[in-house]
């Protein structure tokens, strides 16, 4: 069977910079994958090419085995109608009210009216546990928790088949990092969607992966059940995993 989401030999660089060097990943249907590894080493950038924002300079992204790495037009709208995604900081529109943040997709991808777009956001709120009442709210009143509820329902409102979680807890307190980390699994759980997600806080790797895989230098160096990362045997990821700053991984400052 096909992996639902696969990364074969990503290659990409910026200038001199080569960000990846020849990535290889899999994702299956109904698994949560997260990715690890120090600022600037492609995690942000693999997850880009993986939806299409960047094209890479080699390499194939296959969706259920069909390549889609070079999709446009209507093939690349079915592909992008799989994707939800959680943003770093939320990412919501300032000038729009959080129902319609949350009916973003609804709205302006699907022609869902109004009414029943607002109808469903409500409805998507509630299982992220905002209320009703926030419906109408922007989002310069919320909390920074709140935002990332708003943000997790305008991920799954259109039931993906796969989300993305670019730094789910950034930025927020450890109880409400936490509290999104539940939300995260119950919501993976609930869809029974694909997850992968790029995150330097261990603490929410290690409760909403089933698998964990570190990018280092371009390459997945290790992979690994999540109970199993701190105990990998792998230099570079006890390094990271601990936050040694003595190690094979060499700090930039």
């Amino acid at each position: 069977m096909n992996p639902k989401l696969a990364l074969r030999g990503l290659k990409k660089a910026f200038g001199p910079k080569v960000v990846l060097d020849g990535l290889d990943l899999d994702l299956a249907a109904g698994q949560s994958l997260v990715i690890i590894g120090g600022s600037g080493v492609g995690k942000s950038v693999t997850i880009k090419c993986a939806l299409g924002l960047i094209k890479p300079d080699d390499g194939q992204v296959l969706l259920d085995g069909k390549v889609i790495t070079n999709a446009r037009g209507q093939e690349r709208q079915l592909a992008l109608r799989q994707f939800g995604m959680l943003f770093q900081g939320a990412a919501l529109f300032d000038s729009l009210s959080i129902w319609e943040n949350v009916a973003f997709r609804l709205l302006y991808a699907d022609g869902v009216g109004r009414a029943e777009a607002r109808e469903r956001a409500i409805e998507t709120m509630r299982r992220v546990r905002l209320a009703p009442e926030t419906a109408d709210l922007r989002p310069i009143e919320l909390s920074g928790g709140m935002q990332k509820r708003a943000g997790l329902a305008r991920a799954i409102i259109a039931k993906p088949q796969i989300i993305f979680f670019d730094e789910p807890t950034t930025g927020l307190d450890p109880i409400t990092a936490d509290a999104i980390n539940d939300l995260i699994v119950e919501m993976v759980k609930d869809l029974g969607c694909a997850a992968l997600s790029i995150t330097h806080d261990m603490a929410s790797a290690r409760k909403i992966a089933d698998d964990i895989a570190m990018i280092h230098q371009g390459k997945i160096i290790w992979r690994g059940p999540a109970a199993s990362v701190d105990s990998s045997g792998n230099a570079y990821v006890e390094q990271f995993v601990h936050g040694r700053a003595v190690g094979p991984i060499q700090a930039v400052v």
